[in-house]
């Protein structure tokens, strides 16, 4: 805050000048900053997701198979993966609001880029910075909300900017599939890189990182670890790996399904145009939009994470057996299981809340970007994984210049997913729940 902001009485206390610096804990204004941080993380999972019904423009468009279009998609992913490791510290350091206004407007940039992209390696620079741009997001609308609302209520926000990230997905399944058959993709990416700019400036004019008064910045100082040494004592704590695993094979099932592969298998399981494909996918992102704040809220109430887990965990690794091993599902059957694993994944929303009560203040930012990282993680080795199994069953069948795969090539290639979700299962089992870890 600057000197501006506040005058001294005679007494040496400081005393709030401006409307902003008035505001307290669970205000509206604290509702606005943590809005406008979760709407932050919906842009950038709308981007996440977006490819998904572009599948076959971008296959025409660049003349590339199964594998580099899972490695287009992808290379959203791993500058994501890599920033959220130390994002969780440097949001204690720089904070959120900075760092938000920074990231958002490097993903406008990096739509505008890949939307007038000619080559493939243009597509894939312009991707990347997406990556980069969309990397707050999750992490500082985590960190609005715990300053600016009490620690009883930070399982349902962070399910509930879970909520706003699977609202945005769903838009970027139909509505998105119809806006590109009537305007095209390029033109698609130039209004995302327009919302960046437009959602940049406004968090930079409205947020600020924490309400006046309610951090001693000299204690805070004197009790923070230097970044390098909050990195590896979380790198070094095993639990932090557990609750990650979890993380990331939960999400990975919504991140190949929901992200890039369930459209064009429900376009070729049950002949369908892809706007209607595109819908129907959508709705594992409502079932995920429920399902991440009501598992946060749930465990709030019970006063544990492990159980709400266990169930969704258990859930997804059902939901995905039966999708994959019994054929000629019918249509509702098939949306139904869509719903399921959307439900079911969204209880890892909980792995967040968890870390928090799990892991020492000190390491708590690290953590949690180690977790999101590895959830992100899940999507940037899965979806190219599921393409390079489709193209391992691909039998020379072109339509334009795309690929052409059958509804079974899809099922075979989803058995790597559900591989993951059941080794997530597993460890479950095996999370600390509420006591502090030492180090």
């Amino acid at each position: 805050m600057s000197a501006k902001s506040v005058k001294t009485t005679g007494a040496g206390a400081k005393v709030p000048q401006s409307w902003f610096d008035r505001q307290e804990k669970g205000s509206f204004y604290a509702v606005l900053i943590w809005s406008l941080a979760a709407i932050s993380f919906g842009y950038a999972f709308f981007h996440r997701v977006a490819p998904s019904v572009m599948v076959s423009d971008l296959m025409t468009d660049f003349a590339i198979g199964g594998a580099m279009l899972g490695m287009l998609s992808a290379l959203y992913f791993y500058p994501y993966v890599l920033l959220q490791i130390p994002l969780g510290a440097l949001l204690e350091t720089v904070g959120a609001r900075l760092l938000l206004t920074l990231a958002l407007s490097c993903a406008g940039v990096g739509s505008i880029l890949f939307g007038i992209a000619e080559s493939l390696y243009v597509a894939y620079l312009g991707r990347a910075l997406i990556g980069v741009g969309c990397g707050v997001g999750f992490l500082g609308s985590l960190a609005l909300a715990s300053r600016w609302f009490p620690p009883s209520r930070f399982g349902f926000l962070a399910g509930l900017t879970m909520f706003m990230g699977m609202g945005s997905g769903m838009l970027a399944q139909g509505p998105l599939a119809l806006f590109v058959l009537s305007y095209g993709w390029r033109t698609s990416l130039f209004m995302l890189g327009a919302t960046g700019f437009i959602l940049a400036a406004a968090i930079f004019i409205l947020v600020r990182n924490a309400p006046f008064g309610s951090v001693d910045k000299k204690a805070q100082k004197a009790d923070r670890l230097p970044l390098l040494q909050v990195l590896k004592k979380a790198s070094l704590t095993i639990e932090v790996w557990k609750i990650s695993l979890v993380a990331a094979t939960m999400s990975g099932p919504m991140l190949v399904l929901g992200g890039l592969w369930g459209t064009p298998y429900m376009m070729a399981a049950y002949d369908l145009g892809r706007p209607e494909a595109a819908f129907l996918v959508s709705l594992l992102l409502l079932g995920w939009a429920v399902g991440a704040p009501a598992g946060g809220w749930l465990s709030d109430r019970i006063g544990k994470r492990r159980p709400i887990l266990i169930c969704g965990s258990a859930l997804v690794c059902v939901s995905l057996t039966v999708l994959i091993f019994v054929p000629n599902l019918p249509l509702v059957l098939s949306v139904g299981l869509f719903i399921l694993i959307g439900l079911a994944g969204g209880f890892m929303a909980c792995c967040f809340a968890l870390v928090r009560e799990v892991m020492p203040a000190q390491i708590v930012g690290g953590a949690t970007g180690i977790v999101n990282s590895l959830t992100v993680a899940s999507g940037a080795v899965l979806q190219p994984l599921v393409g390079w199994m489709l193209d391992l069953q691909w039998r020379g069948e072109l339509e334009g210049n795309a690929p052409v795969y059958d509804a079974s090539d899809y099922r075979t290639a989803f058995i790597l997913v559900l591989v993951s979700a059941v080794l997530g299962l597993m460890m479950c089992w095996r999370l600390k729940e509420s006591k502090k870890v030492t180090f």
